[in-house]
């Protein structure tokens, strides 16, 4: 009781639109979580059947996302897509210096191309792995890396570019396909090998449903990497991600490390060791409970109530979007020049009056060169329905004419002093 009622003083993580992570499962997914944390996900030998699910699940990712059909795909689950990244970027490094060293030349000073807008985690891993990151900056209404941009900053240290499907700062899409065909042509021009890793965090588990022809993953020549988060558009609840790599060359030998301690020889390839098994039987059970049609309605759903709900902001009056919910079922709008010009309130001020009614809904700056640019996002997961989105609506209208209100009085008194 001390617990719950410490507890009670968080927030409602339904009304959390600032999460992407799942925040809600079947009652049937809940009870499987709950009869299988004893799992230790490693001991495969131990748990020889959490294993075969691990890579029934990896199986399916890799067909879902085009890669060359083998019998066995090349990936493995993780905790969170900021492992999978990680894992990722490694095997980017470790082929780069493998042709460097065979080439005879320097393999001391790599380097890593990819837009400002990226998670975190990819910040972490050229820092943590001595890679001097090369970001492309946001320039005007362009908020995400494009092909030209990433082009002027490749070189023959270049372990690799990441594209984004699903930018956090705004919900789009990176335009991956014309970033591999720019790789493409400098690559034959150079011959180098520049590959392209897709952070899928959020757009794996959409654009495959309810963007079928959208030409983002293996289908790609230079893609050769792609990591999601299962715990955000997998369906999960936190935390579960995946790696797959488009074939067995492309994970070097070097990163397997085979353990027989457990019983039996365990090749291993993640960062963590002893972690619950169970979100990974929580993905399979959503695999096998929705099928592709239930996740292209799940998604479809969403993005449907994240356009409505833009397109409903839209019209109020101070409110420009960004974006419109299009890509991922997200969306970020600014308000519009003349209101900064002319209140004296902002969209923090928003964001605080909505927490008070238990709304979550983030207003931040963006990141260098548009540091002058505030934006407030809205994320739509499962769970979220019209019905909820016109609640938000009501509050938002009514929020923000009470800070217009407050905002022309306070302009009023200050007149009549002067």
């Amino acid at each position: 009781m001390l617990f719950r009622s410490e507890l009670a003083l968080d927030g409602n993580s339904r009304l959390n639109l600032a999460t992407f992570v799942t925040t809600w499962m079947e009652p049937e997914a809940r009870q499987l979580l709950a009869e299988t944390f004893d799992k230790n996900m490693i001991d495969k030998d131990e748990y020889p059947q959490t294993a075969e699910i691990e890579l029934r699940c990896v199986n399916m990712l890799a067909r879902l996302w085009h890669a060359p059909e083998t019998e066995v795909a090349v990936g493995c689950s993780t905790i969170g897509s900021s492992e999978a990244a990680m894992l990722g970027g490694m095997a980017l490094k470790w082929k780069w210096r493998k042709r460097r060293q065979a080439e005879g030349k320097a393999a001391d000073r790599p380097n890593l191309v990819m837009g400002i807008n990226v998670q975190v985690c990819w910040e972490k891993f050229c820092r943590y792995w001595e890679v001097e990151p090369r970001f492309v900056p946001m320039e005007g209404n362009r908020f995400h890396l494009n092909a030209e941009e990433a082009v002027r900053r490749i070189d023959e240290n270049t372990i690799g570019v990441i594209a984004i499907m699903g930018s956090t700062f705004d919900g789009s899409y990176e335009p991956v396909k014309e970033i591999n065909d720019a790789l493409d042509k400098l690559n034959t021009e150079t011959g180098w090998q520049v590959p392209l890793h897709v952070d899928g965090a959020s757009g794996g588990f959409i654009a495959p449903f309810i963007d079928p022809d959208l030409e983002w993953d293996f289908r790609l020549k230079w893609v050769k990497s792609i990591n999601t988060s299962g715990h955000k558009y997998g369906l999960v609840y936190p935390g579960v991600g995946w790696i797959i790599w488009r074939d067995q060359d492309e994970l070097p030998e070097e990163l397997i490390f085979h353990c027989n301690y457990l019983g039996g020889d365990l090749p291993n390839f993640a960062l963590n060791f002893s972690r619950p098994g169970n979100q990974v039987i929580a993905q399979y059970y959503n695999f096998l409970r929705l099928g592709k049609q239930g996740y292209r309605q799940i998604q479809q759903a969403c993005r449907d109530t994240a356009m409505y709900l833009s397109g409903e902001i839209a019209k109020i009056g101070p409110f420009e979007l960004i974006t419109n919910g299009s890509d991922i079922p997200v969306f970020a709008w600014k308000l519009k020049d003349k209101i900064t010009d002319r209140y004296n309130y902002t969209l923090f001020d928003l964001a605080d009056k909505l927490r008070e009614r238990g709304w979550l809904v983030p207003a931040y700056t963006m990141p260098k060169n548009r540091e002058g640019l505030t934006v407030q996002r809205v994320v739509v997961k499962e769970g979220f329905s019209r019905d909820m989105a016109n609640i938000l609506l009501k509050r938002s209208e009514e929020h923000t004419s009470e800070l217009q209100s407050h905002s022309d009085l306070v302009c009023r008194l200050l007149l009549e002093k002067k």
